[in-house]
């Protein structure tokens, strides 16, 4: 169901008819500057290098946790996320859990802010924008959405496709197709690059926006499907910066803005099974009868199917075949072990039931246990608190010393080589606040110098090597254009000021409950009270049929 638009009554008086394109954002997925640095400035990105290297730019800071489906919602509502809700790819009931979407984003969105104001947009690929909000303009969801999402207005989707050719959210092959060569996945890379790029400048041309708003996935996507291979990230950036070259050219904007949710780097360190470490000191009860760590995962072969489902129930058969394996110590690790010594372990996890894998493996029994961690993205721990979860068994009384013990224990962790798993081990306050601050963790856990990763798995030991390629905290941030101060010095700023910085570039105050304030490249209009978000307005849908296998495209769940 799409939101309903403030009426005409709520907003200001539109302004003159359209001249051209006030604003653009271009979002770059995981964009860093010592990514761009790598890349050849004159062949492969010399767009991108101009926009930098010409107008002002920074590194731009992100959010804790800096990933996709909680970063961007900061972006493009200025708040963190305890004030919009999205805090990972998935949302919590208790101690279940559905794929995040933006019925979890309890914000004003930037584009709804302008539309208060006359001004009309056009956002193309935006992360956790379905279902889809009404606004004067319209909007084409990205990830994590469906294949096939609902589009504002309604039918956009198909005029995209009549007007483009094929248009797709992700790609045609599932990360885990071994058959299909390297070769074949970059085209298919390239190929969505491009549909972002044509369905922009389409709809930028049927609708002639005020702001403009199209994201490119696929150059953060490669650091983890390809580990960063050199040759893949050139080809991916090269056919980015052909698409922005691309809309720069035909729409000329007065004020362009480059932007990323966080950096990408390479990891040194170890993953950090935290689960390992806190069932070892009696936090963690585990079972081997449960659905399984939080994970959009299991529920990828019924959405194929055509299955309407927003979460996973293990059947009845693969609970009872899990008790059989339990019952005779029998777990997807110890058998993988041996499975590896034989060289059949690949052969096997062809066929291998995916829901006995799930419920047999041993996990967290969240019911039982005083704290957790639910999701590596989360960057935190859980406490299971009485009066808030479900089958809270930690008591209101005894949560405070427990999250500082906590914080004690986490802050001693050291690697083999006694160097600190975290630099910062903190309360949840001191990063999240706002209306949905209780969603969050309890305990914020960070890694020195994003070095490290954590994991919620339970896998016998504590440390394991790290992703080669992962988020790094710092992305970038540019500014461009007639209507930019190019020539403001910037050292730095914050992924919540970007919201306010595009509206500042209208003339149109920000909203004085985002977090950020004004880049200087374009002068403020000041902050002021809008109406605050009705949250009826908003129904959570069912992800359908298209939430699919695909989104097993970025790998960032287990």
């Amino acid at each position: 169901m799409e939101r309903s638009a403030p009426s005409r009554t709520d907003r200001s008086e539109p302004h003159d008819e359209s001249t051209g394109m006030n604003t653009l954002l271009i979002g770059i997925d995981a964009g860093d500057l010592s990514v761009f640095d790598d890349l050849d400035e004159s062949e492969e990105i010399p767009t991108i290098h101009r926009l930098c290297s010409e107008g002002a730019s920074a590194p731009l800071e992100s959010q804790i946790p800096p990933w996709t489906p909680s970063a961007w919602p900061s972006m493009y509502t200025g708040a963190n996320p305890g004030k919009h809700g999205a805090f990972g790819f998935v949302g919590y009931d208790g101690y279940d859990w559905h794929v995040t979407s933006s019925d979890d984003v309890n914000e004003h969105t930037v584009w709804s802010l302008l539309d208060r104001h006359g001004y009309s947009s056009v956002v193309v690929n935006a992360p956790i924008t379905h279902p889809p909000e009404e606004f004067d303009g319209a909007l084409l969801p990205g990830f994590i959405g469906p294949e096939n999402p609902d589009c504002h207005p309604d039918g956009l989707l198909e005029e995209v496709r009549e007007a483009i050719g094929d248009y797709r959210v992700y790609p045609s092959y599932s990360r885990d197709d071994s058959a299909l060569p390297d070769s074949e996945k970059m085209t298919e890379y390239r190929n969505l690059i491009r549909m972002r790029g044509a369905a922009f400048r389409y709809l930028a041309e049927e609708y002639d926006p005020d702001f403009g708003f199209v994201q490119f996935q696929k150059t953060d996507t490669v650091f983890h499907e390809f580990f960063g291979d050199e040759e893949k990230v050139r080809s991916v950036y090269e056919t980015t910066d052909d698409e922005i070259a691309a809309i720069l050219e035909r729409f000329d904007p007065d004020h362009v803005f480059v932007a990323s949710d966080h950096g990408m780097g390479e990891y040194d360190g170890y993953e950090f099974r935290v689960n390992e470490f806190l069932k070892d000191r009696g936090y963690v009860e585990t079972t081997a009868s449960g659905k399984g760590m939080p994970s959009w995962t299991p529920m990828r072969r019924k959405l194929r199917e055509g299955e309407e489902s927003e979460t996973w129930e293990p059947s009845l058969g693969e609970r009872a075949a899990a008790a059989v394996a339990d019952r005779f110590g029998i777990t997807a690790r110890n058998v993988g072990a041996a499975l590896e010594r034989v060289g059949l372990a690949e052969t096997v996890k062809k066929f291998a039931p995916d829901g006995v894998a799930r419920t047999a493996n041993e996990q967290v029994d969240f019911e039982n246990s005083q704290a957790y961690v639910r999701a590596r993205t989360e960057l935190g721990v859980r406490i299971n608190l009485e009066g808030r979860d479900p089958e809270g068994v930690v008591s209101a009384d005894d949560y405070e010393r427990l999250r500082e013990e906590l914080i004690r224990e986490l802050e001693t962790v050291e690697t083999p080589e006694g160097e600190p798993v975290f630099e910062t081990v903190a309360p949840r306050e001191q990063y999240f606040h706002g209306e949905y601050a209780d969603d969050a963790v309890d305990v914020v856990t960070i890694p020195a110098e994003f070095d490290h990763a954590i994991s919620e798995q339970l896998r016998g030991e504590y440390f394991a090597p790290a992703e080669p390629w992962n988020h790094k905290l710092n992305g970038v941030f540019a500014a461009a254009g007639d209507g930019v101060d190019e020539d403001e010095p910037l050292e730095r700023a914050h992924l919540f000021d970007v919201a306010p910085t595009i509206l500042a570039s209208f003339d149109v105050p920000y909203s004085d409950r985002m977090d950020g304030s004004v880049i200087p490249v374009v002068d403020s209009a000041g902050s002021t009270s809008y109406p605050a978000y009705d949250e009826s307005d908003t129904n959570r849908t069912e992800a359908g049929e298209e939430v699919t296998e695909r989104l097993a495209d970025l790998g960032y769940m287990n």
